[in-house]
């Protein structure tokens, strides 16, 4: 059966992985969002985000991304806050990390 999408705040993804918490979903930021307040964030799980629409910007990278664009974050690496003057639309996975010697599902060239 496939997943079942769900709001979730601002965004919509299938639900969770109970097991591992591992999830794609879509995630947006209205114009005007700016999470300076909360700082910067940094997670145990692999981070991958593929900007689909707008565009926002890392405040300590000092740096803006924008449609096609994408990132991938290792645990541990700390990133944001942002800010969105026109709002973001993103594709976000998330995942725990492969036991050493796993088996690599892709590769990309």
């Amino acid at each position: 059966m496939p997943p079942r999408w769900e709001w979730r705040g601002s965004g919509l993804r299938p639900s969770q992985d109970p097991e591992t918490g591992d999830y794609t979903g879509l995630l947006r930021y209205d114009a005007g969002v700016d999470t300076s307040p909360t700082g910067s964030r940094v997670h145990d799980y692999w981070e991958e985000v593929l900007i689909l629409e707008g565009e926002f910007t890392d405040i300590s990278l000092d740096a803006t991304f924008s449609a096609g664009m994408y990132a991938c974050r290792p645990p541990g690496m700390p990133h944001g806050p942002w800010r969105t003057a026109r709002g973001v639309l993103m594709l976000e996975v998330r995942y725990q990390g492969r036991p050493a010697g796993a088996a690599v599902p892709y590769t990309s060239t």
